[in-house]
């Protein structure tokens, strides 16, 4: 549970960096949404397309960053760059056919994940997607049950309150359509399908750090989500309307909003996986609850949404029932490594912290 004792990063830095994931993610959900509802941008499967090619590309440089300075540490007693010093030692591994087959069957999971989940921002409020998002945990746990993996009683009892604060918020009218309602239960239940899966690429048999995970699934998901906006006549409309309202000569701003969005995405997966190597997992915890009150808070003035007394009851219960659920997850994360034998391990094991890391940000992250 103790924070990466770096020489080079204090603790200002260590705030500056969480303070800029905060203000990434939201802003992430933010310019989605004024994609679909102020720029008239309705077009989800696109978006992500948007979003996986930005992620793609930053790879392809973060990659290339990292041969240049291999090349520049080769034989030389000198510090790896600033890239290696926060995210660790990456190296790419070349997959077998299982490993192909798998990033594929993940990458489809990503894809569905990000799309569904902009496709729901069309028909319901932010406030009514973060609620919902907040059942991943539960809906986590089920699906460990159902694959024959124990969770501890006090997880279980601590996500019932996150349970009964999502009905209390959704009863009524909060700005959601049936079908938003759909997507946004499809979106919940690939979010819990891309923890499990994601946890598997981490921390089981491949053990791929989470940079070459993004590096492998990218490209396959930005050729999906291309691939669903052209089957459902998203990229046919997009060109009829480009001349007219989409040219950047024309009106730059859906193309900057569509764009920033994209690189606001990439910068948010890295920034978010070097955050979980500089801090602590309880800090990650609290600034994730942080981000769910931010987000409301954002999205009501923003978006003049209209909130009930019960469902604004429902927010807080949800809010309070997260982080006491994030809270119960550090403290038996820390029991764990502290009830752990220690071992004298030599370079090829990585580690067990480098590998709870990794787990830590599966289970927190969720295109985004």
């Amino acid at each position: 549970g103790k924070e990466v004792n770096d020489g080079n990063v204090d603790e200002g830095q260590r705030r500056v960096l969480v303070a800029f994931v905060e203000v990434n993610n939201v802003g992430v959900t933010l310019l989605n949404k004024t994609a679909f509802k102020l720029v008239d941008f309705k077009y989800p499967f696109f978006l992500s397309f948007v979003h996986m090619a930005c992620n793609a590309a930053g790879s392809i440089m973060l990659f290339r960053s990292i041969e240049i300075d291999n090349r520049r540490l080769n034989g030389v007693n000198a510090s790896p760059g600033i890239i290696q010093r926060t995210l660790g030692k990456i190296t790419r591994k070349e997959l077998d056919r299982r490993g192909k087959n798998l990033i594929m069957a993940f990458s489809l999971i990503f894809t569905l994940n990000i799309a569904i989940g902009n496709l729901s921002l069309r028909y319901v409020s932010v406030n009514f997607n973060q609620v919902m998002r907040s059942l991943v945990p539960a809906i986590t746990i089920a699906m460990g049950l159902v694959l024959g993996k124990q969770t501890s009683m006090k997880r279980q009892i601590a996500v019932m309150p996150v349970v009964i604060g999502v009905a209390m918020a959704c009863f009524g009218d909060m700005s959601y359509k049936p079908i938003g309602f759909f997507y946004t239960v499809c979106c919940v239940m690939f979010a819990a399908l891309k923890v499990v899966a994601s946890g598997e690429m981490l921390t089981g048999s491949m053990k791929l750090h989470p940079v070459d995970l993004l590096g492998h699934m990218a490209p396959l998901a930005m050729v999906q989500c291309l691939v669903f906006s052209a089957l459902t006549g998203e990229v046919a409309e997009i060109a009829l309307r480009w001349e007219k309202e989409f040219d950047p000569s024309v009106n730059w701003l859906p193309f900057s909003v569509v764009l920033f969005s994209g690189i606001c995405s990439f910068s948010l997966n890295i920034a978010s996986l070097m955050a979980n190597k500089l801090t602590s997992p309880l800090t990650l915890c609290i600034a994730a609850n942080v981000k769910q009150v931010l987000m409301i808070a954002v999205s009501t003035v923003v978006f003049d949404v209209e909130i009930t007394p019960l469902n604004g009851a429902g927010i807080v219960v949800v809010l309070l029932g997260s982080g006491r659920y994030s809270y119960v997850c550090v403290l038996e994360k820390i029991a764990a490594k502290q009830s752990r034998p220690v071992v004298v391990a030599d370079d090829e094991t990585g580690g067990d912290e480098e590998n709870g890391t990794q787990k830590q940000n599966a289970e927190t992250k969720s295109a985004r």
